[in-house]
């Protein structure tokens, strides 16, 4: 996924009300950014921290510019979590994915399950396979990247939809996106939400599988680069 345009190098000042970062521009600029990050964001929103920021020319927005990216302590991260869902998409699209590959159609953002949206619904001859797309950011010791990095009860709803995905006779995925350098495996982080961690083991035992993939991560492009362990919940 190449960035639409060149992002905007800064410093983070804070990040507050949750959508909203101030930032100084390398420029000398003072902005307020949106913060396109709906959780904790736990080691990814520490001022002072280098972050990169795209530009809208759009007359509608109240904030021009997006957060996109940080440099964390232990790597370069991006927060801007729907990025997950193309970054995976056009990696289905090029067939890099092997466990996901040989389906004929591939559709985005496809009704399922209590008025949800599955993420990607890959299909052929009658087979069908949910996609549901994670952005793994929360790096703990060691190159662990746990999820979720608040209590999430949107993500356990989804994981109970893709069980009963599976149980109707379907195949069922959750897609771990670590949009994290530093981070090398992925867990359940049951001790922020164990409900969820609760409900990724029953999921498992049901039949819904996991993948995780790091990417790379650049200014310019994050591209889908290799596949990465799941420890068990």
């Amino acid at each position: 996924m190449q960035f639409p345009s060149p992002l905007e190098r800064g410093t983070l000042l804070r990040r507050y009300q949750r959508f909203l970062a101030d930032v100084e521009l390398d420029t000398g600029e003072m902005i307020t950014a949106h913060c396109p990050n709906t959780g904790a964001m736990t080691g990814c929103a520490e001022p002072g921290r280098p972050v990169w920021l795209s530009r809208s020319d759009s007359k509608t927005r109240k904030y021009s510019h997006t957060w996109e990216l940080v440099e964390t302590a232990a790597g370069l991260a991006c927060v801007h979590s729907a990025r997950a869902n193309k970054v995976v998409l056009e990696a289905l699209q090029d067939n890099r994915v092997e466990e996901l590959a040989g389906y004929a159609e591939l559709r985005s953002e496809v009704k399922y399950g209590a008025g949800s949206r599955v993420d990607l619904l890959l299909s052929d001859e009658g087979r069908r396979c949910y996609v549901e797309v994670k952005s793994v950011t929360l790096y703990q010791e060691g190159g662990i990247g746990a999820f979720p990095d608040a209590v999430s009860t949107r993500a356990t709803r989804h994981l109970r939809e893709l069980q009963a995905v599976v149980e109707s006779g379907d195949r069922a995925v959750i897609f771990f996106c670590v949009f994290h350098s530093g981070i090398q495996r992925v867990r359940a982080a049951a001790e922020i939400d164990p409900n969820y961690a609760r409900a990724l083991a029953q999921a498992l035992a049901a039949g819904v599988e996991t993948l995780a993939w790091g990417v790379e991560i650049s200014p310019q492009q994050i591209r889908l680069q290799q596949a990465l362990p799941v420890l068990a919940p």
